[in-house]
């Protein structure tokens, strides 16, 4: 196995990466590249513009990302992934991969492919430290930082190895490339860090264009996973969240069609500190959360520990932006399933996990990433928005939220009839163990 750790595993924990009070909110990673950065990595890719001209650009496009990104009022901060040609091949070197097969093909059609390992041993080119370093001479705001997944990595040499390179000693060598790139962004100055789990969704999808996928490679990515987390220690574990989503590329997602119902049971054995769950665009986004709280009171009745969970609040793929009210009214919602504590939001998706991106949608990348940012200011304001309600919520008489869709207006919990079940079996379902919080009486319907 290649020794890839240049620093001790025993580097100083994260600062506390969750505020004091109030509602947690972070994007996932990606931001849209500007166009003009877009064309200077064409032009760098067939000569036409130096590795000088590519650098200046890139520098460019972080400064203003950064820029306005604490214009929207983000507690948490990120260079959107401007430096990247994707989510999934930034630790690869050219010399060492060739394309490979299908990863996943989008609803629009196109596809993407898979890298493979052209020669061994596998071992990092380039860690994501390097961008957290960067951006954290730009800002002092707190960073988050994305990061591949073990799973991604693991899909880049087939079964029976690479000659007399075996395969579990490729993951082995990938399990210890993650921790070490995970470790390395704490120690430049990330305060949070998440893993991109895209594919977990997409195993769960029977494509016979994608041949990797299937029920058995989700337990094998989940396993991974957690081989990597092993390797952090119990703070640094804390800051690590999970990301799924249905992919987004070209505005196009590769599995919306993948039931939650199948994938959260599996998500939620990863343990990992927190998850980042896309919810705003499915077709019911607070079933999405309903099938969340029952996989936390399960791990609460199980390991003592929920883990905390950010729901996505805005749709990347749709130019359409929210509003802060509506984002305030999602989030009030899903508490009736999700306690307040362990409540949080984020984006769906990253806006744009792949450099070279369109944005058909929207009808440029330019002005996806004005619409980006618009979505993100308008999550910061609608968390806060309903930061404020829960906590009023929680001081007064308690309410119920029942039609709460139809209203807008919570009510004494004395003054709602009942409907279906008592409220003491209600509560016993859609609680959490432990954490102090109970859903209102008529909330265990999505």
């Amino acid at each position: 196995m290649t020794d890839q750790a240049e620093t001790p595993q025993d580097r100083p924990a994260p600062a506390a990466p969750w505020p004091g009070s109030g509602l947690p909110t972070e994007a996932v990673g990606s931001l849209p590249r500007p166009s003009n950065l877009q064309r200077v990595v064409l032009d760098a890719e067939t000569g036409l513009a130096s590795q000088e001209e590519l650098t200046a650009e890139q520098d460019r496009a972080v400064a203003d990302t950064l820029t306005r990104f604490a214009a929207t009022g983000s507690p948490i901060v990120s260079d959107g992934e401007q430096r990247r040609q994707s989510f999934a091949s930034y630790p690869l070197g050219t010399a060492d991969v060739s394309a490979g097969p299908v990863f996943a093909v989008f609803a629009d059609g196109h596809h993407r492919v898979i890298p493979s390992l052209a020669r061994a041993p596998f071992a990092f080119q380039a860690w994501a430290a390097s961008d957290v370093a960067a951006a954290r001479a730009l800002t002092e705001l707190p960073l988050k930082q994305a990061v591949i997944s073990p799973s991604m990595l693991s899909l880049m040499v087939p079964a029976e190895g690479l000659g007399e390179y075996s395969r579990e000693d490729f993951l082995e060598d990938v399990v210890a490339g993650c921790a070490e790139d995970i470790r390395r962004s704490f120690a430049a100055g990330a305060s949070r860090v998440s893993i991109d789990f895209t594919e977990g969704r997409l195993a769960l999808r029977r494509d016979v264009r994608a041949p990797w996928a299937g029920p058995e490679a989700l337990g094998g990515f989940i396993a991974l996973i957690n081989r990597v987390l092993d390797r952090l220690t119990p703070e640094q574990r804390a800051a690590v969240g999970v990301h799924t989503c249905p992919g987004n590329d070209n505005d196009s997602a590769h599995s919306a069609d993948v039931d939650y119902a199948e994938l959260l049971p599996e998500l939620f054995q990863i343990e990992a500190g927190y998850f980042l769950v896309q919810a705003a665009g499915e077709r019911e986004p607070d079933r999405v959360a309903r099938l969340v709280g029952r996989q936390l009171r399960g791990r609460a009745r199980g390991a003592g520990q929920a883990p905390r969970v950010l729901l996505g609040v805005t749709n990347p793929t749709n130019p359409k932006l929210e509003t802060a009210e509506g984002i305030r009214d999602q989030l009030v919602r899903a508490a009736r399933f999700i306690p307040a504590e362990l409540l949080g939001s984020t984006d769906d998706c990253g806006f744009s996990p792949y450099l070279i991106d369109e944005k058909p949608r929207h009808g440029s990348p330019d002005f996806a990433r004005d619409v980006a940012f618009a979505k993100i200011a308008a999550r910061v304001r609608g968390t806060a928005l309903a930061s404020t309600e829960l906590a009023g919520a929680a001081a007064a008489e308690p309410l119920s939220y029942a039609g709460y869709g139809a209203t807008g207006q919570a009510v004494p919990r004395a003054a709602t009839p009942h409907q279906g079940p008592a409220a003491g079996s209600v509560a016993a379902e859609d609680s959490v163990p432990g954490s102090g919080t109970a859903p209102h009486p008529a909330g265990g319907a999505a």
